[in-house]
């Protein structure tokens, strides 16, 4: 039998494949172990899982195991047959096969008068697809991990085992995959930032990061960048106050969409949140007084600290935090300069992600579920997104129903160097904010009128974006942003008092320069500064003290020949200056 191509680079095509490779896992668990209780195997990002009611608990050797059954059937290459079973029959097949967790899923779906099977070989399973045709278009798979899944997500049911897999219609790209996972190990920002010490997380403060010295230097150069680029576009920067009453989020709708994410406080007998966003803040700002028609665009810019209540199991480093700095913009204009200063944020944050070296693609996420407004506005500020990145010929493609609840927004996911994508800059169109606070302006026929409001991050925040740089440069940032952009080793103690006279003349040209004076090693020493992502490392021996020319190690390049003093303050500062990646 001709076995199926499938198309990689379709998510639906994709996600069929890896369904079906679940089966195939449940499979090889069932011909193992007969008495396993089936639950549910749905495909997911990279891979697979499927959850199992099993008295044995799965070892690392089980998987080994596992995975050679799901060699053996792959390679038996069975066909994937769909049929239907009446309700009532489906529930009987439910008992007999002595499956509970079918026969609730079936009973949950009252409405259903026929179920959807699957059958391969003489295994069966209740699942309404698609899939692959047959198991012989896996040509590659692997099983990842082992962990406990409570039931349906709920803590109160029973605690199943999940099994992790992944799989591929080829082995090179399993092969490749499974490289970029262990790359992904050794660029773990929580990993390089313990080595670099650029913060912590205790136990004091789960989801609270600490800022250490090294870390400062990274967020501080990311900040002044962020406020110079901000001055050359005409926005003025603003503070808001961190805790606000809780009125304040009835009106901006908050409450009723955000609640849940929000901390709560008392103060004097009043209730008070602390803010989740910026906006309301900006909102309040803008209030103060009264706006001219030739006083727009308005753009307010604030690096902003929000908190937002996140699950402890979600927490990851600075990837998902409880606090957090947005680089915020709100940005109040007339409406016949919607088209504008879309099309300008947008080019701003190309402009910043190029810096940086980010690829990335954009996606417009529209009028979600729990959204407020009229059908008019959204499909307004929906049309007026796609309006804008359209004619500045960005593609893009939607995504339902993502929007936030009230707006529609163009969101940008930037491709790191292991080709991973992370959600960052946003800008969202709003059209209700401005009406429930009741902002205004006085338009050129002396009437009041509403304006029409943009907010909009870049970075997305502080914290994250310095997570993401990290696992991108794998801790060698580019020149400007390292903690250490010089290190000076000494072979010989004695040659501390010409290293640090040294380290001082780079010090006064603006350089973060260091000496490493220590009695050790200067292989101990060179290795530690490798291991610290030091961005050049000068060795400084009696041979280099006389004759003022000195060997030069990079981060990034390795050795790169001899430099003078002069030389080496040149190249570094030109290297800043330039912002070179």
């Amino acid at each position: 039998m001709a076995l199926q191509k499938i198309d990689w680079n379709d998510a639906e095509a994709r996600d069929s494949f890896r369904h079906s490779s679940s089966h195939i896992l449940a499979y090889a668990v069932k011909k193992l172990w007969p008495e396993a209780k089936l639950a549910i195997g749905p495909a997911i990002e990279n891979g697979y899982y499927y959850d199992f009611d099993l008295e044995h608990k799965f070892t690392e050797e089980d998987l080994k195991d596992i995975e050679k059954e799901m060699k053996r059937i792959v390679k038996a290459n069975h066909k994937l047959e769909q049929y239907d079973l009446p309700r009532e029959e489906a529930l009987s097949w439910a008992d007999e096969a002595g499956e509970p967790y079918k026969r609730e899923l079936i009973e949950d779906l009252p409405d259903e008068q026929t179920l959807s099977f699957y059958k391969m070989g003489d295994y069966v399973d209740l699942c309404k697809g698609p899939h692959i045709e047959s198991t012989g278009v896996v040509k590659a798979l692997k099983l990842m991990s082992v962990a406990g899944a409570y039931w349906r997500g709920n803590e109160k049911n029973k605690m199943l085992q999940r099994i992790y897999g992944t799989s591929f219609p080829e082995r090179e790209e399993l092969d490749d995959y499974l490289h970029k996972l262990e790359e992904a190990k050794r660029r773990d920002h929580r990993k390089i930032g313990k080595e670099m010490d650029l913060f912590m997380i205790v136990e004091e403060g789960p989801g609270f990061p600490f800022f250490m010295p090294n870390g400062m230097i990274i967020r501080n150069e990311l900040e002044n960048f962020w406020r110079e680029e901000h001055a050359k576009r005409g926005y003025t920067e603003i503070k808001t106050p961190i805790i606000l009453n809780e009125e304040l989020w009835h009106t901006s709708g908050h409450w009723d969409h955000y609640q849940d994410n929000m901390y709560f406080t008392k103060i004097d007998d009043g209730d008070y949140a602390i803010k989740p966003m910026n906006c309301p803040g900006a909102m309040l700002t803008y209030k103060r007084k009264m706006y001219s028609y030739r006083d727009f665009p308005i753009r307010y810019a604030e690096l902003g600290q929000v908190h937002r209540h996140e699950l402890s199991g979600a927490l990851h480093g600075l990837m998902r935090v409880r606090t957090f700095t947005q680089d915020d913009a709100h940005i109040f204009m007339l409406p016949e300069q919607i088209n504008d200063e879309i099309k300008g944020v947008v080019s701003f944050i190309d402009s910043v992600y190029t810096i940086f070296g980010f690829k990335y693609h954009v996606e417009i996420s529209t009028k979600p579920e729990d959204s407020m407004g009229s059908e008019e506005d959204w499909e307004n500020a929906t049309n007026a997104l796609i309006n804008a990145v359209g004619e500045m010929g960005i593609d893009y493609i939607i995504n339902e129903g993502d929007g936030a609840f009230y707006g529609p927004k163009i969101d940008f996911h930037l491709e790191d160097s292991l080709g991973r994508t992370w959600q960052c800059g946003t800008v969202q169109l709003d059209y209700q904010m401005p009406e429930r606070f009741d902002i205004s302006y006085i338009g050129s026929d002396n009437e009041k009128h509403v304006p029409s409001m943009i907010h909009r991050v870049i970075f997305g925040s502080i914290e994250r974006f310095i997570g993401i740089l990290t696992e991108h440069f794998a801790g060698k940032f580019p020149l400007w942003l390292a903690p250490v952009q010089v290190k000076f080793l000494t072979i010989a103690t004695e040659l501390n008092d010409f290293a640090y006279d040294l380290c001082a003349d780079f010090k006064e040209a603006g350089l973060r320069a260091e000496v490493d004076g220590r009695n050790e090693k200067i292989g101990f020493k060179i290795r530690e500064a490798r291991n610290a992502r030091d961005s050049y490392i000068v060795v400084i021996g009696e041979k280099e003290k006389e004759s003022g020319s000195f060997p030069v190690r990079s981060s990034k390049e390795g050795e790169i020949g001899e430099f003078t003093a002069d030389e080496l303050m040149t190249k570094l500062l030109e290297e800043i200056a330039t912002k070179a990646i």
